[in-house]
């Protein structure tokens, strides 16, 4: 959820650093924003603002008491405990201001931690759970010898999910960074060390990177040189570094207004890269690199459960159909927020399919910590190189989507939907009669999604027309009915108005009592064998005067019939379809949000990587 981002290094930029960084990590969460650096007599100076990293800048700026810094923590704020307020913000710190911390996560004990605080005479000044951790560390280094072990042992009181960055003045020439179940990568430059939540915050000053696990606490220097150490295990970790595999240019703007307009056109590309190298219409195959190295254990799967939440369940729900369709395995998908509560059984010949675009959503990460003693294959398929989920399956195929900055995710379901399929396609062994013509249009659809964006100003002009309406329906059925809830999730993301999904069949068993005139509803009735099943649920509708917008396949006579409005996709087969009438969703919510005036790359009480349960 929240962004946290440090520096220590010899250069006297640290601030600008860090907010360059909160920047870039904006998407994570934004209700509040804060720093924290040492000054020339390293006393520690903290500065916080409501609202968006630039209010800070400015705030900075005009007071100039950041010109000239080096070690440097700072945070992005997405409120959990307590409202967004300058003394909520973090950086949080203790009674004397020579410990500050920074934190994303939740402290699950913090209550309980508080009241044995205040028992021991510490005052809180905030409603927030990262209050208690400056608090505790500066109770521990009265009866521990160095200030580093009064850090880990504060760290093992903590329950819950943390990414800590801690700073002190009693030590100016170090940094303490730790985590448990929210992501922390450091990256490696000489004579400097950067830390941040995500590697974008990194990217434009190193490539190479080492990402902590969890239980692991870094001790960053001044002079470059760091160590690591699983403080749960008492043992010193050596790890090689990583080299990130993408340019910071792909996360800028260019020429267009917002980041989830240039996330939809990317689409071309993001189906291009999922499949380059993968598809081989010569000698009509699949290739998954990343799968080959658990081929064996894949011959003998009989169930598929796929987990993910928010959007990337959507695409799961999409890779049942096209699993099931194409390979003849059963799938089960379910939300990865309840797949860890049930009790169900498990055999060898299960497969855990994870999906998640940053590969840190704390629910899906849970949901696999469940099962990994259970002798099941983890397998992930996910948007970011070295994040957890990556780290912690057996195998798994990347989505190669590149990063992706508006919260509502576009291009990344676009890269689910299309990697599942060649999951599908993989799975099947080339056995089922529909494997041809779909890899045939997989390299076929990044010409047909050009078609669809060069349709944008008649979906705009649609847009404007429905953009006053409170609330909607969107329905589908089979391929179509994922698609409904990806559409539905959209809108109400980013314009704010009230929508659901339904599956078509299921209007006449309750939701019909809603239809009237200013209750409209989306169909997806593009070219099936059950179309004239959609077409038949859309009549319904019309009798009771409810206005359909339908999205139809061209050249399909039919729906225009019964449709208030049509949006046409160019002709794909049925398993293709949600790639396309994706993208047309996407189009319609961005331009109803637009215009009512809102934030579309930053729709308010959201956050892009949801890394606490």
């Amino acid at each position: 959820m929240c962004g946290i981002v440090g520096y220590i290094g010899k250069t006297q930029k640290g601030a600008d650093i860090v907010l360059d960084g909160l920047a870039a990590l904006e998407y994570r969460g934004y209700d509040s924003a804060g720093l924290a650096f040492l000054d020339k007599s390293n006393a520690i100076v903290v500065s916080k603002q409501v609202g968006r990293v630039q209010a800070l800048r400015t705030a900075l700026t005009q007071t100039k008491t950041a010109l000239s810094t080096s070690t440097t923590i700072g945070q992005t704020r997405w409120a959990t405990h307590g409202a967004p307020s300058i003394t909520n913000a973090h950086p949080h710190y203790n009674a004397d201001r020579t410990i500050t911390v920074v934190h994303n996560g939740i402290i699950e004990n913090h209550q309980e931690l508080r009241e044995h605080l205040e028992d021991k005479g510490y005052k809180f000044v905030s409603d927030t759970d990262t209050e208690v951790i400056p608090h505790l560390i500066d109770y521990y280094t009265h009866e521990c010898k160095t200030f580093g072990q009064a850090v880990e042992k504060s760290l093992g009181k903590l329950r819950g999910a943390y990414a800590v960055l801690v700073m002190t003045s009693k030590q100016p020439d170090t940094l303490y960074a730790a985590r448990l179940s929210s992501p922390l990568v450091i990256g490696i430059k000489k004579d400097a060390i950067f830390i941040a939540s995500d590697a974008t915050a990194l990217i434009e000053h190193t490539k190479e990177v080492v990402y902590l696990n969890d239980y692991e606490l870094a001790t960053l220097k001044q002079d470059g040189t760091y160590t690591v150490k699983d403080y749960k295990r008492s043992l010193y970790i050596n790890r090689d570094t990583e080299t990130l595999d993408y340019d910071a240019q792909e996360s800028n703007l260019g020429n267009f207004p917002h980041y989830m307009l240039k996330e939809m056109h990317e689409a071309p590309d993001t189906i291009r890269m999922a499949t380059s190298g993968r598809i081989r219409l010569q000698n009509n195959t699949v290739k998954l690199g990343g799968l080959e190295s658990v081929a064996d254990q894949l011959k003998y799967i009989d169930r598929v459960v796929i987990v993910a939440c928010g959007t990337s369940y959507y695409a799961g729900l999409v890779g049942e159909y096209l699993i099931e369709e194409l390979a003849g395995i059963p799938v089960e998908v379910q939300l990865a927020s309840e797949f860890k509560y049930r009790n169900e059984p498990f055999s060898r010949g299960t497969a855990i399919v994870a999906i998640s675009q940053s590969g840190e959503t704390a629910d899906t990460i849970a949901a696999l910590k469940k099962v990994e003693n259970y002798g099941v294959l983890r397998l992930g398929v996910v948007n970011a190189v070295g994040s957890t989920i990556a780290r912690i399956t057996d195998a798994g195929v990347y989505c190669h989507a590149g990063p992706e900055q508006a919260v509502a995710s576009t291009k990344a379901f676009i890269a689910q939907v299309t990697v599942l399929t060649l999951i599908a396609l993989h799975l099947s062994q080339g056995k089922s009669p529909l494997f041809k013509p779909i890899l045939n249009e997989l390299a076929a659809l990044p010409a047909k999604t050009e078609a669809i964006l060069a349709q944008a100003e008649a979906i705009k002009k649609l847009a404007d027309k429905y953009k006053d309406y409170n609330d909607f329906l969107f329905i589908g059925r089979t391929y179509g009915y994922p698609c409904a809830h990806e559409g539905a999730l959209k809108l109400k993301e980013v314009s704010y108005i009230h929508a659901e999904a339904y599956a078509a069949g299921e209007m006449k068993h309750g939701p019909l009592a809603m239809i009237d005139e200013s209750f409209p509803t989306l169909a997806v009735a593009t070219d099936s064998p059950v179309l004239e099943k959609t077409l038949s649920n859309m009549q319904e509708i019309k009798a009771r005067k409810g206005k359909i917008i339908a999205i139809a396949s061209e050249g399909n006579t039919s729906v225009k019939k019964l449709a208030s409005d049509v949006l046409y996709i160019p002709e794909s087969p049925e398993q293709t379809q949600p790639i396309l009438i994706a993208l047309v969703e996407q189009l319609f919510a961005y331009y109803v949000a637009l215009a009512n005036g809102h934030d579309v790359d930053r729709p308010r009480n959201l956050a892009k990587s949801v890394t606490v349960e």
